[in-house]
């Protein structure tokens, strides 16, 4: 059992990562415009399946990874302008309501256009294999979704810390109000931060369906856990969507190495803990965007 701890720990970091960069996306997204976007999922599996369809049609890997992310950015932005931003100024449940219709109709129309079953979609041979950490193997294409993922991570937190549109972001979030008195077109903040939490969707969903195949419901799959992680790290914390999504992915790796009928309890036990000590999550209570 001892010698299986390191590799599950590894596994429970690629998906902590996961469920990271998916609540990072919905944390966005919440935090500027109040929407709760439960079609988030939706973008993750449209964004696997153009991926896929690439890769079929020889587009490189690599390419299908950066495209696919983009024209679901191009999707999110037609749905942002007709029917996310009219609900913009009234309460959450509607914005709940109309993204959960969303998603049902999004499910829908993938069965329809690629079928109801799940399709396989094998990483590139390049990443195909294992490689040597030097206390274990592990298979090629997970190191590669670690590195992808930090990558993404990183370019988002330099994005949102370091350049004028990113503290106008962060700054709109404390005072829509006064950002727009001062001159800023809000109406473009919304639009520009509805799209980088499509695009960081998207990214996940090519990398998971590399990892785990495509259904129609595969991205939905990975939308409760990164709900759970928004909780525990705490509203508007980008750090705190990073440390919950590791400890929920550790949380879960673990207890299906030793208890596997409670692995899915896990995450819920553990944001049920968190709530009781902290009640706002982690880093609640350290401001928006951490």
């Amino acid at each position: 059992m001892i010698e299986h701890i390191g590799p599950q720990l590894f596994n429970g970091l690629v998906l902590g990562a996961f469920y990271a960069i998916v609540a990072l996306g919905l944390s966005l997204i919440m935090n500027l415009t109040g929407t709760i976007n439960m079609a988030h999922g939706s973008f993750m599996t449209l964004a696997g399946y153009l991926a896929y369809t690439m890769v079929l049609r020889k587009v490189p890997f690599g390419w299908a990874l950066i495209l696919a992310p983009l024209i679901a950015v191009l999707v999110g932005i037609i749905v942002e302008r007709t029917l996310v931003r009219p609900l913009y100024k009234r309460e959450p449940f509607y914005s709940l309501l109309m993204t959960f219709g969303l998603s049902l109709m999004a499910e829908e129309a993938f069965r329809l256009i690629w079928g109801p079953n799940g399709v396989p979609f094998s990483p590139p041979p390049a990443l195909a294999g294992a490689a040597s950490l030097g206390f274990m193997q592990f298979p090629t294409f997970r190191i590669f979704i670690v590195v992808v993922l930090l990558i993404a991570i990183a370019a988002l937190a330099l994005f949102l810390t370091r350049t004028r549109f990113g503290l106008r972001l962060r700054a709109a979030v404390q005072d829509t109000e006064m950002i727009a008195a001062l001159g800023t077109n809000t109406q473009v903040l919304y639009a520009v931060n509805f799209s980088l939490g499509i695009f960081l969707a998207g990214i996940a969903g090519v990398l998971a369906g590399g990892m785990l195949g495509l259904s129609p419901t595969s991205g939905n799959a990975l939308l409760m856990p990164a709900f759970v992680t928004v909780i525990i790290g705490g509203m508007g914390s980008l750090f705190g969507s990073i440390v919950g999504g590791l400890l929920v992915g550790i949380a879960i790796s673990m207890t299906t190495l030793f208890i596997p009928a409670a692995s899915e309890v896990s995450m819920y036990v553990l944001m049920a803990i968190v709530l009781l000590v902290r009640p706002r999550g982690l880093f609640g209570e350290e401001g928006i965007f951490g």
